[in-house]
């Protein structure tokens, strides 16, 4: 009896340790960190020269300089303009800075340009010694 209650304990436990790492209603558990979110002007040279030349595919990057952390995160060449980045989270949770972005279409109102776009956006935080991870 005693090695039965052992066991139920045991799974207990360890249910409630999976259960409590979950994430719920889809959001990033963790405290939101304060942000802003560059102009192409903004961005610093040495950084641009980097998104320039991969623009034409996807990035997903994060970049130290001085007391600054910078978070990339491009889509990619699209067929049209009208493209814009929503950042649907940032936050400092234990595992590390997590990120989430969406890419939102042209609206159907607005004249689209009918030349390829690299929609890209750039976050600016203050440095912290821990990853980014895009979720």
């Amino acid at each position: 009896m005693k090695h039965i209650l052992s066991i139920l304990f045991i799974l207990t436990a360890v249910v409630g340790l999976l259960t409590s790492c979950q994430q719920t209603d889809g959001e990033i558990q963790g405290e939101p960190l304060e942000f802003t979110v560059l102009t192409q002007e903004e961005i610093p040279s040495e950084l641009l020269e980097v998104i320039q030349t991969h623009k034409q595919n996807e990035i997903k990057m994060s970049y130290k300089l001085e007391d600054s952390y910078y978070i990339i995160r491009g889509y990619g060449q699209q067929k049209t303009g009208g493209y814009s980045i929503s950042v649907n989270a940032c936050v400092l949770a234990e595992d590390g800075i997590h990120v989430d972005f969406s890419l939102l279409g042209p609206q159907t109102e607005e004249a689209i340009a009918n030349e390829p776009s690299f929609p890209c956006i750039v976050l600016k935080l203050a440095y912290r010694e821990v990853p980014v991870i895009f979720d």
